[in-house]
């Protein structure tokens, strides 16, 4: 009888993240929550804060400011009114639009191609794709091959070498192999070939995963700065943002094509530790208001993506 009980209650019994969360589980759940999210906001307000914060107050409190005091937008016209920001700016959304248009397209196409299965060669060339996630050529080849190729000082050395990410097109790989056949077999009996099929039925169908994708390289090329190290040091006037910033904050060297520190002379005014965090938050701004857009498919667009392979 005992064993025909708990039988039964194993057969009845729920996984645990079904169960009903006691009090004192939401409240232990609460209280870990807002610490990882005071972890995470206290820097990002001491950045904001200090961006806004005058000399004074900087002075006052020995660096990063916590409590605001005497705001001011100094910082912000200075970064902005000076050419090396605005052109660095400029040039980090230009690589970041023309690098992730580029890469979208070249991981699209090649994750269809290998998602059909009659395609000629496909399972030889996901095994060599798969092959290059664990065995690379290292950093002085690809030095090489982008330098001889005359890479160097050109823009499109900052978005060839890391144009393709063979993990990315494996999540899209998997997605459009999950396509129902029949919606497939309807747009063939209808006329359509690959690229109709592509363009009409797989991406509309695909919209959560290529999104997800898209904000994945955006943001890789926005924060992108090794590629300059190695391949634009000296060029200056072609620095994008980051890289500026890498200069400015990190190195606390000059700003490109200046010889005072700061920002001219507008830099006995103005906190150079307000400066470096007002170019820290303009590089973050960008990334802030692309995520909410995107923010609703990363559930179904990667862990959908991820399971179905």
């Amino acid at each position: 009888m005992s064993e025909l009980t708990i039988g039964s209650r194993r057969r009845t019994a729920r996984p645990a993240w079904e169960e009903t969360p006691t009090a004192v589980g939401q409240g232990v759940k609460g209280v870990t929550l807002t610490g990882i999210l005071l972890l995470v906001l206290g820097p990002l307000w001491c950045v904001v804060i200090t961006s806004f914060s005058t000399q004074g107050s900087v002075n006052r409190a020995g660096g990063l400011v916590i409590v605001p005091h005497g705001l001011t937008l100094n910082a912000y016209r200075t970064m902005l009114g000076d050419g090396p920001v605005t052109r660095a700016l400029v040039v980090s959304l230009a690589v970041t639009a023309v690098g992730t248009g580029f890469s979208m397209l070249v991981s699209v196409l090649c994750a269809y191609g290998l998602s059909r299965s009659r395609s000629l060669g496909h399972r030889f060339l996901l095994m060599t794709l798969v092959v290059t996630m664990f065995v690379s050529g290292g950093l002085i080849p690809s030095y090489l091959v982008v330098t001889g190729l005359g890479g160097f000082d050109q823009y499109w050395a900052l978005i060839l070498p890391s144009a393709v990410s063979v993990f990315n097109i494996l999540v899209l790989r998997s997605f459009y192999s999950g396509t129902a056949s029949e919606l497939i077999d309807a747009a063939r009996m209808d006329g359509a070939g690959d690229w109709r099929i592509l363009w009409s039925v797989v991406l509309p169908t695909s919209r959560a995963v290529t999104a997800v994708i898209t904000l994945f390289y955006a943001v890789g090329y926005w924060n992108s700065f090794f590629n300059v190290m190695l391949y634009m040091p000296t060029s200056s006037q072609k620095w994008p943002l980051q890289y500026v910033l890498y200069q400015y904050v990190n190195l606390g060297t000059n700003m490109p094509g200046q010889v005072n520190s700061g920002f001219g002379n507008a830099a006995n005014a103005t906190a150079p530790l307000s400066l470096q965090m007002a170019v820290v938050v303009l590089t973050l701004v960008p990334v802030v208001i692309a995520f909410p857009f995107v923010q609703k498919h990363f559930t179904k667009g990667v862990l959908t993506g991820a399971v179905k392979g």
